[in-house]
């Protein structure tokens, strides 16, 4: 054990350089270190929040009594000198690629380069290489090959078994082939990591004269002590406990690549054992050798999940960046995260393969402490920009019954219905809301996470539950709504739906209806902003084309609106890239072409001019005569009628947005 976590810097005053954790030698020598037990690095800009996962890992080794310094965003070209200016430390060196997937962030569905880093300094975007976590590995084993690496974040958990790359168009190994590291941690890295360190401290360094871990016995340890939630590549003879009965062996890498099927019936051994209470080991054979996936640790409690948050942040970007944007900090520079997990099991996205579907919710005092720390702030207005989490509305909700949860591979907790077995109480969420309003300094708390209208409709047969989610659902439209609520029906089309693992679109209506009511009940003229996603598994251009039709025929004119990413480790991506469903392994079309993409998104835009006779001309190939007239009317060739966005009816003027709307419009949280 080393030093302890320093205390956070009194609010009135600024804060000095050591209170962020060192980034180079001269802030480690203002603290007296002469060598870092972790040197964390890093893709992204060091900014000291809750939000950035490379804080709270660094933050999280600090208080376990380590020293643990971080590198942002190294230079990986020349003599690598930001890789050898700390020195060697003495437990392992950590690889942190970034709070979203490296290849998302930089291109778009089209693999196009998109407009900013969000995550890096003035939106630069020469600032991370494709693949940090391989770049970065590889350079310090060939400056460091004796010093063990540890990978960790979304990166790198999404890519622990053979997975599909979309920007290279093939498959990829276990991402520790390709980068050569020791171990994985996969998922919130909190647990595993606070393990590692101590393994090696106690077991490896313990009674030793060198002062430093060495790579080879650190794989030996962890064969001896296996971590949960880590993944390390092991010969059939080293696997710890040998090849066990309950073990599920994967189809290897080998089989994969011959056959798309097999590919596609392992993801969901993946997925149930990522999100089951009592989960199996998981064994992939790779190159002669087996990827070893442990059990991850049971969900985090709530003190766990409170001392994460609790750590002593200065929620500001390191003073390198002074002068500086970085455009994701300035998103939730003001938003706080209230809980983590997903049961929505949407098939699209990738929060059940890195967070789990469990909710781990923080606790009321450590949330309002740190509303109360934002406050202080010396730049805050009084508008907390997103009060939600992955989901916006599943605070503490879990199983009634853990009993049966503990036997449960389901995915989702709501889809293809809401279990029975489901908690959904919405009143310990409101409780927080209301108290949170109640704070000196907080004007208005926008809810700028994605709300399930599936939780807030369903008719629960319990009577608590059903006002306590009618009493959410107004106080949402009454007092958290920025201007415009933004919702993710994703598509219209039922069988889309069930692909995706989200509600009909009958709730979408539903939901619309009320939000209306309430709106014009307290004069208000608030807009419903929905999200729809063309080119989705399953989705025919005919389906898009009758999305389009529904939602005009609904006063919608789209601007929220996304085309199909396929991302390592999701249903979405395994069906699109086999052609198999990997539950059912019965075949899924999908739009894989440039051109046919671009037909299906085609049809998000009917009320564009340039797009007007491209779209009638593929009505027409469709044979889509009714469609035809739905969208333009029974005179094609006429002009469009007049513009209208979101909900507004058509004609009618938009009324100004408050001063503070455009600045605090709500963003699309665990999305990825």
């Amino acid at each position: 054990m080393r030093d302890k976590a320093p205390t956070t810097p009194a609010p009135q005053q600024a804060p000095r350089l050591t209170d962020w954790l060192p980034t180079t030698r001269k802030e480690m020598d203002l603290r007296g270190w002469d060598v870092a037990d972790v040197i964390l690095f890093s893709a992204d800009a060091y900014v000291d929040h809750p939000s950035f996962g490379a804080a709270v890992i660094g933050r999280l080794i600090e208080a376990e009594g380590f020293r643990v310094c971080i590198v942002p965003q190294p230079d990986w070209h020349g003599d690598f000198r930001d890789f050898k200016k700390l020195g060697r430390p003495r437990l392992f060196f950590s690889i942190a690629p970034g709070a979203m997937d490296s290849m998302v962030n930089k291109y778009t569905a089209a693999r196009r380069l998109r407009s900013e880093d969000a995550y890096s300094p003035d939106g630069r975007h020469d600032m991370r290489p494709e693949y940090p976590t391989v770049v970065y590995t590889q350079i310090l084993k060939q400056l460091y090959p004796d010093v063990p690496v540890v990978l960790g974040g979304i990166e790198a958990s999404l890519r622990r078994l053979t997975h599909y790359d979309y920007w290279q168009e093939r498959l990829r190994k276990c991402i520790l082939c390709d980068s050569g590291a020791d171990m994985l941690v996969y998922g919130m890295g909190e647990l595993p990591t606070a393990e590692i360190c101590h393994l090696i401290d106690d077991k490896l360094l313990h009674n030793r004269e060198e002062a430093f871990a060495d790579a080879a016995d650190f794989r030996q340890l962890v064969r001896r002590y296996p971590v949960r939630q880590t993944v390390t590549l092991e010969a059939e003879t080293d696997i710890p406990g040998g090849i066990r009965e309950d073990d599920i062996v994967l189809h290897s890498h080998e089989e994969c690549l011959a056959d798309k099927k097999k590919y596609a019936a392992n993801f969901r051994h993946i997925e149930e054992e990522s999100n089951r209470l009592q989960p199996q080991r998981l064994l992939q054979q790779v190159d002669g050798r087996y990827a070893v996936v442990n059990v991850p640790f049971p969900p985090m409690t709530t003190a766990q999940i409170d001392r994460s948050f609790d750590f002593p942040y200065t929620r500001l970007p390191h003073p390198k960046y002074r002068g500086k944007r970085i455009p994701a900090y300035e998103m939730i520079k003001f938003s706080v995260n209230v809980h983590r997990g997903c049961f929505g099991g949407c098939a699209f996205c990738t929060i059940s393969a890195h967070q789990g579907k469990f909710i781990m919710s923080r606790s009321k005092e450590s949330i309002l402490r740190e509303v109360r720390k934002i406050v202080e702030m010396p730049d805050f207005r009084g508008y907390l920009s997103d009060l939600g989490g992955p989901s916006a509305n599943m605070y503490a909700m879990r199983g009634t019954d853990q009993s049966l949860c503990a036997r449960c591979r389901r995915p989702s907790c709501i889809a293809p219905a809401v279990c029975p077995n489901l908690n959904a109480d919405h009143r310990p969420l409101l409780d927080i809301y209301r108290a949170v309003d109640a704070i000196p300094g907080i004007k208005k708390s926008f809810i700028g996470s994605g709300v399930r209208y599936d939780l807030l409709l369903h008719p629960y047969k319990d009577e608590r539950l059903r006002q306590a989610a009618q009493a959410y659902t107004r106080e949402l439209i009454l007092h958290h709504v920025s201007g415009r609520l933004k919702v993710a029906p994703e598509h219209t089309s039922d069988a889309v739906l069930r692909l995706m693992r989200k509600p009909s679109f009958k709730l979408f209506h539903e939901f619309k209806a009320i939000f209306d009511r309430i709106n014009r009940e307290a004069g208000l003229r608030q807009q419903l902003i929905p999200y729809f996603i063309s080119s989705h598994p399953g989705c025919t251009e005919e389906a898009m084309a009758e999305l389009a039709a529904e939602t005009k025929d609904m006063d919608f004119q789209l601007e929220q609106v996304q085309d199909f990413t396929p991302t390592p480790m999701t249903v979405s991506t395994e069906a699109w890239y086999s052609g198999y469903h990997p539950y059912t392994l019965e075949p899924v079309f999908s739009a894989k072409s440039p051109e046919e993409k671009q037909r299906q998104r085609l049809f998000f835009f009917w009320y564009k001019p340039e797009e007007r006779q491209k779209i009638q001309s593929e009505l027409r190939r469709l044979n889509r005569p009714d469609l035809l007239r739905r969208l333009f009317g029974n005179n094609p060739a006429a002009p469009r009628p007049d513009k209208f966005r979101g909900e507004r009816p058509r004609g009618e003027k938009p009324k100004a947005a408050k001063p503070h709307a455009a600045q605090y419009r709500p963003g699309r949280k665990g999305r990825k």
